[in-house]
């Protein structure tokens, strides 16, 4: 269930004409604050020096006029940051900036990557100081650091990490975009006012005004200057998508691989109601990621859709903590139930996902609460098994409630629904529409893309004695790089 799930990071970026880059990059942002809502930072680049600004929480808590009035330039790059690496504090928000003599460059990242560790102590052998703890600046250290051309330093980079990233870099003179040669997390490219646009959605092109062009490749690399748009191949893909960005991570009015996400939930909706029916008075979905498959399963099943659930859109992350009797309250602060639709009623709840369950059997309780004779939970992705290395944040079998009980019938009883059903693996695939072969499905197969360790470690990178240290400020610059004597 969504609440549970954190999302995995946005990376936005602009080059045009104009001047005006860094309100761009903050509608931009703002599209993508779904796929992150910890922290948010913006770069700017004018050919001659890099403004970055960062700071934790939402875009719009983070920037001001004055802060977009002092990143100048004719290109930016910005990003939104649910940390996955890295503990949540403002030293780990991004654009991170390092310099190495003339290599200075900031860089965004989605995704995770597998190999940070010895990636950063083969660099600190070199002689790398690290500022932050991710692995989002391991991957700028290792293409700061490489030899040679842009095209042999990005081959360079892609052949020694493993995992995931969709990445956006700004140096003083040219904005570049990569996806790894899985593709795993998406990212796309659009024209914009005679300049270009890279995002991890095509909804922030559509905020901004952009025409959608394409979505970039896995292994792909593209170097956006004065001069236009130049692309180059840095490594031999090897598709595998998270499959996971169709059924919750993406908004609804993204296109995927071709596909509008809104009728692809409603598909797996469907797919449900044939493979899941039972009798039932109404249909309501989770809002909002489950609303779509929601309204599928009902014009397959017959019965009426209805909005049992209202959401409190506006309890996001925020600088005020509730005292212990609110935060007691759970999902009560997020959803309420309206009683009058539920009052008799056997209901089919609609999800997309039970991970850890823990705000699974509140919501139950909520419907039955709230009048509900029966519930019956379906759900639009098979039973998550196995930790995610690649940018989603649960590292450990034993926090998957999948991963501890065996038996769907156990998992039932746990979250006290008088039915459970969840999609099958191959209803899933025939939903969505992409080859199985060109999908990541570890998180219910265990069957990863590129060896992974036995288990993560988000603080892994962290210096001894660092945690989640919340300072709620901001910061006008990021520390530079710098080498030991």
């Amino acid at each position: 269930m969504s609440p549970t799930l954190r999302e995995s990071c946005g990376v936005f970026g602009v080059f045009t004409p104009h001047e005006d880059v860094a309100r761009i990059a903050f509608y931009g942002l703002y599209a993508l604050q779904h796929r992150g809502q910890e922290s948010a930072g913006i770069a700017s680049a004018n050919g001659r020096h890099l403004y970055v600004k960062t700071g934790m929480g939402l875009v719009s808590q983070v920037f001001d006029e004055d802060d977009l009035s002092a990143l100048p330039g004719h290109m930016a790059i910005g990003h939104n940051r649910y940390s996955t690496t890295g503990s949540s504090g403002l030293e780990n928000a991004q654009p991170c900036l390092i310099g190495v003599a003339d290599n200075t460059l900031a860089l965004g990242h989605n995704g995770n990557i597998v190999n940070a560790e010895v990636l950063r102590s083969d660099l600190e052998e070199q002689g790398i100081e690290f500022s932050t703890g991710t692995d989002s600046e391991v991957i700028a250290q290792t293409l700061a650091t490489a030899p040679g051309t842009w095209e042999e330093r990005w081959s360079h980079m892609m052949r020694r990490l493993i995992g995931a990233y969709s990445l956006v870099v700004l140096t003083t003179e040219e904005l570049m975009a990569a996806r790894d040669p899985m593709g795993n997390r998406p990212l796309c490219l659009g024209k914009l006012d005679g300049g270009w646009v890279v995002a991890s959605e095509t909804c922030a092109l559509d905020h901004i005004g952009a025409t959608f062009v394409r979505e970039l490749e896995p292994g792909e690399v593209i170097r956006i200057t004065e001069d236009g748009v130049e692309s180059f191949q840095a490594a031999e893909p090897k598709s595998a998508f998270c499959i996971f960005e169709y059924v919750y991570f993406a908004r609804p009015d993204s296109v995927i691989g071709g596909k509008l996400i809104y009728p692809v939930r409603m598909k797996l909706g469907a797919q449900l109601a044939r493979e899941h029916p039972v009798d039932a008075d109404i249909v309501i979905g989770v809002p909002d990621s489950a609303t779509a498959a929601a309204v599928g399963y009902s014009q397959e099943s017959g019965i009426p859709f209805v909005e049992g659930l209202v959401k409190n859109r506006y309890v996001g992350r925020t600088f005020i903590e509730p005292d212990q009797r609110i935060r007691e309250m759970g999902v009560q602060l997020k959803y309420n139930p309206l009683p009058e639709l539920l009052e008799g009623r056997r209901v089919v709840l609609v999800d997309d996902s039970i991970v850890r369950a823990t705000t699974t059997p509140p919501v139950v309780a909520m419907l039955r609460k709230a009048g509900a004779k029966e519930v019956h939970m379906r759900i639009t992705f098979p039973p998550i098994t196995s930790p995610c290395f690649f940018g989603i944040d649960f590292g450990t079998r034993w926090e998957l409630i999948a991963g501890r009980l065996n038996e769907v019938e156990e998992i039932r009883q746990y979250i006290d629904a008088d039915s459970l059903g969840y999609i099958s693996v191959d209803g899933l695939i025939e939903a969505v529409g992409e080859p199985k072969d060109k999908s990541c499905l570890a998180c219910f197969t265990g069957d990863y893309p590129v060896p992974v360790p036995l288990q993560m470690d988000k603080l892994a990178l962290e210096p001894a004695g660092g945690g989640d240290r919340r300072e709620f400020v901001r910061l006008e610059s990021v520390p530079s790089l710098s080498r030991r004597p």
